[in-house]
């Protein structure tokens, strides 16, 4: 009898569902796309119900699709991250659409924290910036503005959580409220370095403990399913994590110093730092990266990015240059440089290591003889040296040399981008066979805590490079074309 590992993939634009076999294959995926909601200039909203929908659509494609008598082993679970969803625990029903990672609404709650000088309290228990990114301040608008919430929240009434929550207790039949500690990490509610919910955070959101979930390891049983229809009751949910630290353990990432870089809309960089935090001077993000059952807490440093492949979208729908985003690579490699042209692709502001929400894009050194063609290299560089400066960065706080990262992601097919980015960074780029890394991570996870893998090494061995992008560069060059970037990046 055949047995897989279900990976639901749950994203900020689709959701996912993935077979993966015990030697480590994907074997098939389904996926459904939903609107995103925008209320208001900077707002971003999504709606729970049509998340849990199409999860609920993708499980029964993927599954319509296979032999008869194959059984789900167990189940893994990755999410976007931060995103939050508040609901009633005796109806189940959330009091208000979902808000999103993106959304910009809380700017005005975290600018009065900052200045009641908050920020080092705050960056100390939990690693991160004071953002409108993470979770808190998006639970204490919701409690703020959202007519009952309030009252129910003290009467204990109402649950809030991540996306993996919601799911998770969708899955379960509401009787498991839980998240693992990758996902814990992002909300600005836990304490890093003790591995729970913090007193003195929660009171200063003015979030109740009783609507929070209980934090768990990455690997090990969360629940079961019950009453779903489209899967028998009974199937274990034995790994979770949020998607970028989903994508490093998919890497087989497994020891300090290892790194991986994600090609999406934005680009995510994580570095595994070991068994301890490290505190960033570069203001880049200390995060837990994942733990494994009774194992201690592995954590990372992360950086990312805002607009990455978005930036390739915007020259497709905003500037017509190319009709498929694909098209960009042979536009970039048809002129040898850019001309002289430099994009800052600050299009949504800039994320780390500068923090700048106000930023806006910046393209210079335009001439007459500049062609689309420039444009097309000269935003392919951009990608790739946005990353270079956030690598550079977690090196200096490691006080460690990068030896090669792995890529991942839609762009990362791109071979020129590839080359570039080991030129800037003057370090190997591994790309694997298997890019879908996030599910792979998900699987991966949910297998060791369901049996199906015994260790780590077992996982490194189903990892499979594709090939291999060696710098071609010397330092002085790349520190004149870092120089050059820098420059443009303060004219943002």
């Amino acid at each position: 009898m055949n047995h897989s590992i279900m990976a639901i993939d749950q994203g900020t634009t689709s959701t996912r569902v993935c077979l993966i076999t015990a030697d480590g294959r994907l074997a098939a995926q389904q996926g459904e796309a939903f609107p995103q909601i925008y209320p208001r200039p900077g707002w971003v909203e999504h709606d729970p119900e049509t998340i849990w929908s199409t999860t609920l659509k993708s499980i029964q494609a993927v599954m319509s699709g296979r032999p008869q008598g194959e059984k789900i082993a167990a189940i893994g679970i990755t999410n976007q991250r931060e995103t939050v969803v508040v609901w009633d625990a005796e109806t189940g029903r959330p009091v208000m659409n979902a808000i999103v990672w993106q959304c910009r609404r809380t700017q005005d709650l975290c600018e009065k924290l900052k200045k009641a000088k908050k920020q080092n309290l705050i960056r100390g228990k939990t690693g991160l910036v004071l953002d409108p990114y993470f979770s808190a301040t998006k639970i204490q608008w919701i409690l703020k503005n959202v007519p009952g919430a309030a009252a129910k929240a003290k009467a204990g009434r109402l649950r809030a959580g991540t996306i993996d929550s919601f799911l998770l207790w969708r899955l379960t039949g509401g009787r498991v409220h839980a998240t693992d500690v990758s996902n814990a990490s992002r909300t600005m509610l836990m304490n890093i370095h003790r591995g729970e919910w913090d007193k003195d955070l929660l009171k200063l959101f003015g979030v109740p403990a009783s609507m929070l979930p209980e934090i768990r390891p990455s690997s090990g049983e969360f629940g079961r399913t019950q009453g779903l229809g489209v899967l028998p009751d009974g199937i274990p949910i034995t790994g979770i994590a949020g998607d970028q630290q989903a994508a490093l353990f998919g890497q087989a990432a497994f020891n300090a110093g290892e790194a991986k870089c994600t090609f999406g809309t934005g680009s995510f960089l994580l570095m595994n730092t070991g068994l301890k935090p490290v505190p960033s001077k570069a203001k880049l993000l200390t995060t837990i990266a994942w733990k494994l059952g009774d194992q201690k807490t592995v954590y990372a440093l992360e950086g990312g990015a805002f607009v990455c492949g978005a930036a390739v979208q915007w020259l497709r729908d905003g500037l017509g240059l190319f009709e498929k985003s694909s098209d960009v690579e042979k536009l970039a490699a048809s002129v040898p440089d850019t001309g002289g042209v430099e994009f800052v692709p600050a299009l949504t502001g800039l994320g780390a290591p500068h923090w700048r929400a106000e930023a806006r894009g910046v393209i210079t050194g335009l001439t007459r003889g500049t062609t689309k063609a420039h444009l097309a290299r000269a935003t392919l560089e951009a990608m790739a040296l946005q990353n270079a400066e956030i690598l550079f960065a977690m090196q200096k706080d490691l006080k460690r040399k990068l030896g090669a990262i792995r890529v991942d992601g839609g762009a990362a097919a791109n071979d020129l981008l590839m080359q570039m980015q080991a030129d800037f960074l003057g370090a190997d780029v591994l790309r694997p066979v298997n890019v879908e890394t996030t599910a792979m991570g998900a699987a991966y996870l949910a297998g060791l805590g369901a049996g199906v893998w015994t260790d780590l090494a077992e996982i490194r061995r189903v990892w499979a490079l594709d090939r291999e992008f060696r710098s071609r560069w010397g330092n002085k060059e790349r520190r004149a074309r870092l120089e050059k970037w820098l420059r443009a990046v303060q004219k943002t």
